[in-house]
């Protein structure tokens, strides 16, 4: 699943000003804090398609990862689980 967030909001989350400042952000934070912050932006938009051909830069962080684009729009994409897609009767 892939949304387009706005990359202000990522950036004053993280405390940075740029793209590869995130990265050393990321990097230096407790993973749980990490997952936090991505997850509550990853609930504020909705699912978009992103061509992979037109990323410029991207960071991996678990189950998610985060793109930026030659127009430095900013994407982020979080890995589905498999049990997250199905249900069970039990």
């Amino acid at each position: 699943m892939t949304k387009q967030v706005n990359k202000d909001i990522l950036f004053n989350t993280f405390g940075v000003t740029n793209f590869l400042s995130l990265e050393e952000a990321i990097n230096t934070m407790p993973p749980s804090i990490v997952e936090y912050h991505l997850d509550s932006i990853d609930d504020e938009q909705s699912n978009i398609y992103l061509n992979k051909k037109d990323i410029e830069k991207s960071l991996y962080f678990g189950e998610y990862s985060i793109y930026q684009d030659y127009d430095e729009n900013v994407f982020l994409e979080v890995e589905i689980k498999e049990e997250e897609l199905t249900t069970s009767f039990w």
